[in-house]
C-alpha cells in the first residue's frame, strides 16, 4: 500500500480490518486476494472471510489464559457461522465448539470435530438431539431447563452411558446492548435464575447422579457488549455461587463457563476493546475470589463467536439501479439485502461500506444502500457514503461475518451466496452458491387427490 492511499483512507474516515488493504488499482483485498477477481470468479453477493483474522483473534484469547496461569478452553460459539471448513479451521486452533442444535452437531461430526471439545448448547433441545449427543459421547450439555433434567436421566440411564453437564444460569446481569440479544438478566428463556432459587434446585436433582456429572455453571449475559463491568459482575455471582455450594453441599465445581459476548466494531460509533481485555476482567475476578475464599481455582471456558468471525467476514455486492428521491436520499440497489442479511431490519443493525473496486475515488455521495427483496425495510445502510454510483460497482459491507450467512433464507426465492475462505493470497469456495435448483429440490408436485365428494 502507498502512502498517499492511507492518507486517503483516512480523509474518508475508512477503517480497514484485518489483513484488508488496497491494490495498486485502487482495490480492495482481503487476506492478499482482490475482492473484484474474487467477483468475476465466484460472482455476488459473496461472503469473504479473512481466515488469518479468525487465527490471530483465537490465539489471542488463548494466550491470554495462559499469561494468567488458568486452564482454559477457548470455544468457539458456532451460531455465528456454522459450516464444515470453519470447524475445520477451530479444530487446526485446537478451539473447543459450541453447537445449539443437531444440525450443528451434525455439521460438527461432518468436519470430524473432536467429540470431547463438543458442548451442546439450546433452550429447547429435543428429546432426540439430546440422543444424538449422547451418540457422538460429546463433552458436555449445557442444560437449560428442569425437562431437560429428566430427559437426560432417562436417556443416561437406560443406556447406562455417562455425559458430563454444566447448568446455564441467569445471572440478573442486564448488559448494555439490544434487548433481543441480552439474556444474562432475570427475564430470560435462558437458564436457571440464580436469585428465586432454580439453580439450586436443578443442582440437586443432577448431584451425586450416577450417570450425570455437573461440571459447574454457565452464563451467558448477552452479545455486542463494550464494557468490562458486566462481564466482571456476572463472574463475581457465580463465583459467588460456587462457594455457596462448596459450604452447602461439599461440593467444588471444576468448570466455570463465563460465555462470550464480545463487542466488535461495526462502526466508527462502536468503541471495543481488544477481546482479550473482556477476558482478562473475568480473569482477575476469578483468580480474586478463589485466594479470597481459598477455593481450587476452576478451569475457565469462553465461547467467543461473533468476535472472532464477525470482523473477518466481508459481504461483496453488485450495485444495479440507482433511485433519486430529490430533497430526501438516494437509493443504491444491489444484489442482495436481508436475506442474505437480515440483521438491519430485524434490529437495526449498522454497517459501514465502501465501493470496492473504486477504493482511492472520493467517497462523498451520501446513499442509503438497498438490498432487493419486495419489503420497504430492505435496507441494509442507511445514510452512508461511496464513490459516485455507478451501475456494476462492486460493494464491500464489513463486519458481516456473523449472523448473516447462519440467517439468511430464501426470501422472494432467492438463493444463498456463495463463501469464500482468503488466506496468504489464495482463496478457496468452502459453501458454494445455490442454485434455481437447490430452491425446488424439497417441492413435491402437487398430486391428484381423488375424492368420493368430489365430482
Amino acid at each position: 500500500m502507498i502512502k498517499f492511499y492511507l492518507y486517503d483512507l483516512e480523509e474518508w474516515n475508512m477503517h480497514l480490518y484485518g489483513t484488508q488493504s488496497v491494490n495498486n488499482l485502487g482495490h480492495l483485498t482481503i487476506g492478499g486476494v482482490d475482492t473484484v477477481d474474487l467477483a468475476n470468479i465466484y460472482g455476488t453477493p459473496l461472503l469473504v472471510y479473512d481466515i488469518a483474522l479468525f487465527r490471530e483473534r483465537a490465539k489471542a484469547f488463548k494466550e491470554t489464559f495462559k499469561k494468567a496461569g488458568i486452564t482454559a478452553q477457548v470455544a468457539y460459539a458456532s451460531k455465528a457461522f456454522s459450516s464444515i471448513a470453519i470447524y475445520e479451521v477451530a479444530k487446526q486452533l485446537d478451539l473447543s465448539l459450541d453447537v445449539v442444535s443437531g444440525g450443528e452437531l451434525y455439521t460438527a461430526v461432518a468436519a470430524d470435530f473432536p467429540r470431547e471439545r463438543i458442548h451442546f448448547h439450546g433452550n429447547n433441545k429435543s428429546y432426540s438431539e439430546l440422543q444424538y449427543a449422547f451418540d457422538e459421547k460429546i463433552g458436555c450439555i449445557v442444560v437449560d431447563n428442569f425437562l431437560e433434567i429428566e430427559w437426560l436421566k432417562q436417556i443416561s440411564e437406560s443406556r447406562k452411558e455417562k455425559m458430563n453437564v454444566l447448568l446455564r444460569v441467569t445471572p440478573g446481569v442486564h448488559a448494555s446492548t439490544h434487548d433481543y440479544i441480552t439474556t444474562g438478566q432475570e427475564d430470560s428463556k435462558f437458564g436457571f435464575d440464580l436469585k428465586n432459587g432454580q439453580a439450586d434446585d436443578a443442582f440437586l436433582k443432577l448431584y451425586n447422579h450416577p450417570f450425570l456429572t455437573v461440571l459447574g455453571m454457565h452464563c451467558h449475559i448477552g452479545s455486542q457488549i463494550f464494557e468490562t463491568d458486566a462481564f466482571r459482575f456476572a463472574a463475581e455471582v457465580l463465583m459467588e455461587k460456587m462457594v455457596e455450594w462448596r459450604e452447602k453441599f461439599k461440593f467444588v465445581c471444576p468448570v466455570l463457563n463465563l460465555g462470550g459476548g464480545f463487542g466488535i466494531r461495526y462502526t466508527a460509533e462502536d468503541k471495543p476493546l481488544q477481546p482479550a481485555a473482556y477476558v482478562e476482567e473475568m480473569e482477575n475476578v476469578v483468580l480474586s475470589m478463589t485466594r479470597k475464599h481459598n477455593y481450587p481455582l476452576p478451569e475457565v471456558w469462553i465461547e467467543p463467536g461473533r468476535s472472532l468471525v464477525g470482523d473477518a467476514g466481508t459481504t461483496l455486492y453488485t450495485t444495479g439501479s440507482t433511485k433519486l428521491v430529490p430533497g430526501l436520499r438516494t437509493y443504491v440497489a444491489v444484489d442482495g439485502g436481508m436475506s442474505d442479511n437480515i440483521r438491519p431490519a430485524l434490529y437495526g443493525a449498522k454497517y459501514t461500506a465502501v465501493s470496492a473496486n473504486r477504493m482511492m475515488d472520493p467517497h462523498s455521495d451520501k446513499v442509503t444502500i438497498a438490498g432487493k427483496c419486495c419489503e420497504s425495510g430492505d435496507k441494509l445502510i442507511e445514510d452512508t457514503y461511496l464513490a459516485e454510483p455507478v451501475e456494476g460497482d462492486l460493494i464491500a459491507i464489513f463486519c458481516t461475518g456473523a449472523y448473516t450467512y447462519a440467517m439468511a433464507s430464501n426470501y422472494n426465492r432467492l438463493a444463498k451466496p456463495a463463501i469464500v475462505f482468503c488466506e496468504d493470497g489464495k482463496h478457496q469456495l468452502v459453501v458454494r452458491r445455490e442454485t434455481y435448483e437447490d430452491l425446488v429440490k424439497l417441492d413435491i408436485p402437487l398430486q391428484q387427490i381423488e375424492s368420493e365428494n368430489v365430482k
